[in-house]
């Protein structure tokens, strides 16, 4: 069998492998910036869990702020990039965008 041939199989076995695992608990839960909407907007984690989100948007700068629970707003992030919170305490967290304030998301965060 020809090396590069037995190589690429052996990558491609490797991912197939990695992506049947289950996720673990540290895998953060993915909130995607799109068309200026949270995708999901709702997001259900349990206690100690981390959500992610991660500017899909062409050109502009999103942060994060959850404005009933005094948490300081987010860096911006811009397009490509990301920002992420873990969550201590059960409870609904709703979230907007700093400067998309029409944008509108929760974490539901449950013992």
């Amino acid at each position: 069998m020809d090396m590069r041939l037995r190589n690429r199989l052996l990558i491609a076995g490797t991912w197939l492998i990695l992506c049947a695992l289950p996720a673990g608990a540290s895998e953060p839960t993915i909130v995607q910036i799109e068309k200026y909407k949270f995708v999901p907007a709702t997001v259900k984690v349990k206690v100690g869990s981390t959500v992610k989100w991660v500017n899909e948007e062409k050109r502009t700068s999103h942060s994060i702020i959850f404005k009933e629970a005094g948490v300081a707003e987010s860096p911006r992030f811009f397009p490509g990039e990301s920002w992420e919170r873990k969550f201590d305490k059960p409870g609904t967290y709703p979230y907007t965008c700093g400067p998309h304030p029409e944008m509108h998301g929760v974490v539901e965060v449950t013992p």
